[in-house]
């Protein structure tokens, strides 16, 4: 068993335990500050370097007005959020979607300054979001919102400033309509202003199937920790969007057996196994499928159901403490953002469960946004295959850093990984003199 706070300073193992009992209903800002809090001080840093890494430097809210098909002008709120440019530009994704929030929006640029120190990348963290329903806006609502987004937030953004990416509800056709714009705006070709774009347009090989490739490959890696054979291991994925669908293919193509499936409707499970490439073929834009059949379960019961592996790939806080110790799994592979609360963490932990954490499991999309913000600085562009092997050498390289800082610190996955995620930074704020 790891003890989160056997190896702390003084100071800080004193109110370890009182924190992490508050930690399990506290909102997803405040719990990321709480981790961050914790890894700093096992970096041995002093709080002037908490009060700067604590939120972002800059955070921006923007109001778009939209004239829509009926001739109507809506007007949506928006959000850009930069953690900290002392390791270089920000970078990360812009997500629509009705429930975003600058908190949100806030601890998710948080976290991807955490994934780009764990992968050794030239960027901090930066975030961007608006609320609004894309499921019910038209082809050219959209490109009307994508465009006045880029309108409103072009003063802070831009290839040496902040790269935005693909989110929530954001696909490769908002990317080329923000990049349209900002070249326009800035009167000459940008690609490098913003990644996942169409090939055409300077994409890169590889970036769509990026984030389920990355838990691919961390999987595989803590499979082999464990002594556990990825061919004919039993997985359930919780989540069938993007990621979901392209994990759960990429694992059944490596001889796995996915034995349950889930997306906003309800859950499949089959113990003998799914036939993939059936539910792929029938799953909607929104990867749903599970509509189609009468007897399904619900995400809450799929996620205890007997397997090996299990991937939340769905949305916040589905491994509670009052279901991790019900969790079956040998290997909880987080492909969501907070799927499992500290307390659950904890829980899985101490059983001997092995969680790889989400910046870490999800790191692919950011490696491979790197890869082409690098292609386009070049004008040089890479095969799938090329993208490919770098990407499994930078994640293998890390999870394996997160997975021996933990045992080095006796602490568990998900602060290791923060640890060793903002090690680079504070040493960046150093050397510029920030704190």
């Amino acid at each position: 068993m790891m003890d989160q706070t056997s190896s702390l300073p003084a100071n800080a193992a004193n109110t370890a335990d009182a924190k992490q009992a508050e930690t399990e209903n506290l909102d997803l800002f405040t719990r990321t500050q709480q981790t961050i809090h914790t890894a700093l001080q096992y970096l041995g840093c002093d709080e002037g370097m908490y009060e700067l890494l604590k939120a972002p430097l800059r955070v921006l809210t923007v109001r778009i007005p939209v004239k829509m098909d009926d001739g109507s002008v809506k007007v949506f709120t928006g959000y850009r959020a930069q953690h900290n440019d002392a390791v270089g530009p920000t970078k990360g994704g812009v997500r629509f979607h009705p429930d975003v929030t600058e908190e949100e929006v806030k601890a998710l640029s948080m976290w991807m300054s955490i994934k780009c120190g764990l992968t050794n990348l030239p960027y901090g963290g930066g975030k961007g979001g608006i609320q609004c329903d894309p499921r019910s806006m038209s082809f050219r609502e959209l490109e009307r919102l994508s465009r006045g987004y880029v309108r409103a937030i072009s003063q802070l953004v831009g290839p040496t400033k902040d790269i935005p990416a693909p989110d929530v509800f954001t696909n490769s056709q908002v990317m080329a309509w923000m990049m349209d714009e900002y070249s326009r705006i800035r009167e000459f070709d940008s690609p490098g202003f913003i990644t996942g774009k169409p090939l055409v347009l300077g994409g890169s090989q590889g970036r769509e199937s990026s984030t389920a490739l990355g838990v691919t490959i961390v999987l595989k890696e803590a499979a082999k920790l464990a002594g556990l054979p990825v061919e004919g291991s039993r997985v359930i994925i919780q989540g069938f969007g993007n990621a979901g669908s392209f994990l759960a293919k990429f694992l059944h193509d490596a001889g796995a057996r996915i034995v349950g499936i889930a997306d906003a409707v309800g859950a499949l499970y089959n113990e003998d196994g799914l036939d993939i490439d059936h539910l792929l073929d029938r799953r909607d834009s929104f990867g749903t499928v599970t509509n189609l059949f009468p007897n399904r379960l619900t995400n809450a019961e799929l996620l205890t159901m007997p397997c090996d592996i299990l991937v939340p790939a769905a949305i916040e806080n589905q491994i509670t403490e009052a279901n991790a110790g019900l969790i079956q799994a040998r290997i909880v592979v987080e492909a969501a953002n907070g799927p499992t609360t500290a307390k659950a963490t904890d829980i899985l932990t101490e059983r001997g469960i092995m969680l790889v954490p989400d910046v870490l499991a999800s790191a692919g999309g950011v490696v491979v946004s790197y890869f082409e913000w690098v292609q386009n600085n070049q004008g040089y562009y890479w095969s799938e295959e090329e993208v490919n092997r770098k990407l499994t050498e930078l994640l293998t390289a890390s999870f394996h850093q997160v997975y021996q800082t933990a045992q080095a610190k006796r602490v568990n996955m998900r602060l290791s990984a923060y640890i060793v995620g903002l090690r680079r930074m504070t040493e960046a704020v150093r050397w510029r003199g920030w704190v």
